[in-house]
């Protein structure tokens, strides 16, 4: 409408804005514009238009449904529409701002031929960016490449602060399990110290390390097929009655003492360890068996032996 376009540079003249930087679909307006601030006789300010950010497959412009369709966020922070459809955003879904602010700044730009860098403080970008190196053309969405910045700034922060974001995230969720700040820190910082590569975002925590929280209630069916056999249940016993004298419960005493016993054996490494972590994890999952027991310390480890054994044999 006509009186749009008179408030629209009445408004920035008042505010005595200097640069106009806008998606390139205002660029039928430009003309509009200047002509009216001409009219005026009111110095007009610089404009620039951005290329739009196209659909992940590159062609149309990337709209939310494409965010609904696809499971990524296209809102900065939750979205309520005028008929409460409620659309997560980034800071809902779990990316840290840093993330959030690389992925932004290479939607269609880069700081010159010749440059690597791949991540930028924000005081850095200050620095680097200019408008003559944003691209001419629409700038193709990766939801993929904002998870690998996202990756890249949970390893920069501290374990103990992702503790307490696990901690917050698992009791406001319905994982079925209380955690405490007072009692259970340093265990979860210590796990995040082990787990913290294999996650892209603090929720992953719970994906990669559920069976440190919870005993297993029940066994992946093809995992049961390939490891425990008519003679396993005979071997996790012996293999208990090891791990109940171990005195220093470290993951290093462990993997010793239990080693010592396999090659004194002939049950062969495969026959013990995949049924261990069998009667740990539930499934053929997670870090170091050794690791896994040292965590879980001398008692559940014997616990959860026990439950596969009685379960399963």
């Amino acid at each position: 409408m006509p009186t749009y376009h008179l408030a629209n540079i009445v408004d920035d003249h008042l505010m005595k804005i200097t640069h106009v930087i806008r998606g390139e679909e205002w660029l039928p307006s430009l003309a509009l514009h200047v002509l009216l601030y001409r009219s005026f006789g009111w110095d007009a300010p610089k404009f620039a238009h951005l290329p739009l950010i196209m659909k992940p497959q590159g062609k149309g412009k990337l709209s939310k449904r494409d965010g609904d369709k696809m499971g990524f966020p296209v809102f900065p922070l939750q979205w309520k529409d005028k008929d409460n459809n409620i659309s997560a955003g980034y800071r809902e879904d779990g990316y840290l701002p840093e993330a959030v602010i690389n992925m932004l700044a290479f939607l269609g730009w880069n700081e010159g031929e010749g440059s690597e860098k791949q991540f930028y403080t924000l005081e850095e970008l200050v620095e680097a960016f200019s408008l003559e190196h944003v691209s001419k053309s629409g700038a193709k969405f990766d939801p993929e490449k904002t998870k690998w910045f996202q990756h890249h700034y949970l390893q920069q922060v501290g374990n103990e602060d992702i503790a307490l974001q696990f901690i917050n995230y698992v009791n406001n969720s319905d994982k079925g399990i209380s955690l405490s700040k007072d009692k259970d820190l340093a265990y979860i910082t210590n796990i995040v110290s082990i787990l913290k590569e294999r996650c892209t975002f603090v929720s992953d925590l719970w994906e990669e390390g559920s069976f440190l929280f919870k005993t297993p209630n029940s066994y992946d069916e093809k995992a049961v097929k390939k490891a425990w056999k008519d003679q396993t249940g005979d071997i996790m016993t012996e293999l208990a009655g090891v791990v109940s004298t171990i005195e220093d419960f470290t993951a290093e005493n462990v993997q010793q003492e239990v080693k010592s016993w396999i090659n004194s054996t002939d049950y062969g490494f495969g026959k013990v360890m995949q049924p261990f972590r069998l009667s740990l994890v539930g499934e053929m999952s997670g870090p170091d068996v050794f690791v896994i027991a040292s965590l879980l310390g001398q008692d559940k480890t014997l616990e959860r032996l026990r439950n596969a054994i009685s379960t399963l044999s």
